[in-house]
């Protein structure tokens, strides 16, 4: 197949896999708003925070933050629990819920929905699919030029 073939298959396939396999999420009632999905995320990659030190980060005023934590504290999202190193400071976490939570928001398609059909298919099939899902992303990474970088770094002939 030539290149021009496999992008199209890709794209007529792609929506099909989506529709077929994608995540039902909740009702929007059920899951926690744009706001406190963005703090609980924040808090994911940034660690336990003080209220405080969320708000900076997330250039918003310490009020609406404390009042964002205090929903997802009620929902058993994070907890508030002591600093060890300094017992006068409250930081915030994600509890095992919370890191579920972010766990199954950042999932695309679901496991329910693939396992059956991946285990209709042969073996070599499903390690073909793997491969070239591996290949295609892979090649979506351009490939960086030596000259280029030793440019940036300053050590190679064309020193500016």
């Amino acid at each position: 197949m030539n290149a021009n073939a496999v992008v199209q298959a890709i794209g007529e396939l792609f929506p099909e896999i989506y529709l077929r396999f994608h995540v039902r999420r909740p009702k929007r009632g059920h899951r926690p708003d744009v706001g406190s999905m963005g703090v609980l995320q924040h808090l994911q990659f940034a660690g336990p925070l003080t209220i405080g030190e969320a708000a900076r980060h997330l250039s918003r005023a310490q009020s609406v933050v404390s009042a964002v934590v205090s929903g997802l504290e009620r929902r058993g999202l994070v907890a508030r629990m002591r600093d060890s190193r300094d017992r006068r400071r409250v930081l915030v976490w994600l509890t095992p819920a919370g890191l579920r939570l972010l766990e199954d928001n950042r999932r695309v398609l679901a496991p329910d929905l693939l396992a059956p059909a991946v285990r209709r298919m042969p073996a070599a099939a499903r390690a073909a699919l793997i491969s070239g899902m591996q290949a295609l992303v892979a090649a979506s990474v351009p490939a960086r030029s030596p000259r280029r970088t030793e440019r940036n770094h300053g050590s190679g002939p064309d020193e500016v």
